[in-house]
């Protein structure tokens, strides 16, 4: 019997990458969004879709209980904020929020329901200084200034949340800057590119492989080294969903 599975940010960039992944390999998949209007548009697509809202803990315990899930997979980002016309250090610590008190909320809930793993996305620009390229092992850049301390806190709190919660194992994917189809950004730019689809397959390998600990995600370049996810999950860059793979999820 397949895992059930928790998907938090099932609407979102990587979600929607995800979700036919995890359905297409047979999982029972319950998607978490904050929207009405998307929880409509996946509704009747081979899933169950709840809506509740992260910083809601009381929901969170709710939609979890719901479930069931063996594992949690934990997606949520606010993109559109960074997007949008909120300040950008408003839209940064919106982020920061998501990733310190929803995450929280999250590994309670997940804790409290008997989950066995949570996996979790990170950031592979949020090392500290020291020589490149980056390794798993290198220390965050806990000591920056403002803003980046905002958005290095919030990926500090995650990440200890999720690896330092026992019984629950904790796997954390650092991935490189995205683009790619729902990021808003078409080509890789920046240190550490990484197209959403290949970043959406390392969440279904880090399922697979039954896999915990960290693990830089990103296309190859000089900023961080992701041997270890290419050996310990057979994970690709070059990755790609079909172009009608996200609107076609199986009934």
């Amino acid at each position: 019997m397949k895992n059930r599975i928790f998907l938090a940010g099932a609407t979102g960039a990587i979600g929607r990458r995800l979700l036919p992944l995890l359905l297409n390999a047979g999982y029972e998949v319950t998607g978490m969004t904050r929207s009405q209007a998307k929880a409509l548009e996946f509704r009747g697509r081979g899933m169950r879709i709840v809506v509740a809202d992260v910083f809601d803990a009381d929901a969170v315990m709710r939609a979890l209980r719901d479930a069931r899930p063996d594992i949690v997979i934990h997606q949520l980002t606010d993109l559109s904020a960074l997007a949008g016309s909120a300040s950008p250090t408003a839209a940064i610590s919106r982020n920061a929020r998501i990733r310190s008190e929803g995450t929280r909320n999250l590994v309670n809930a997940a804790r409290a329901v008997g989950a066995q793993r949570m996996i979790a996305q990170s950031i592979s620009w949020a090392y500290g200084p020291g020589p490149l390229p980056h390794v798993e092992s290198d220390p965050l850049d806990v000591h920056a200034g403002e803003p980046r301390s905002i958005t290095v806190g919030g990926i500090n709190a995650l990440e200890n949340a999720v690896l330092n919660s026992p019984p629950l194992l904790g796997t954390i994917l650092r991935y490189g800057q995205l683009y790619g189809p729902g990021t808003g950004v078409d080509a890789p730019r920046g240190a550490a590119p990484l197209h959403v689809d290949a970043a959406a397959y390392a969440a279904l390998l880090a399922v697979q492989h039954e896999a915990h600990g960290i693990y830089d995600i990103a296309e190859l370049d000089a900023d961080v080294v992701t041997e270890k996810a290419r050996c310990e999950l057979e994970w690709r860059d070059n990755m790609r969903l079909p172009e009608d793979a996200v609107t076609h999820i199986a009934v």
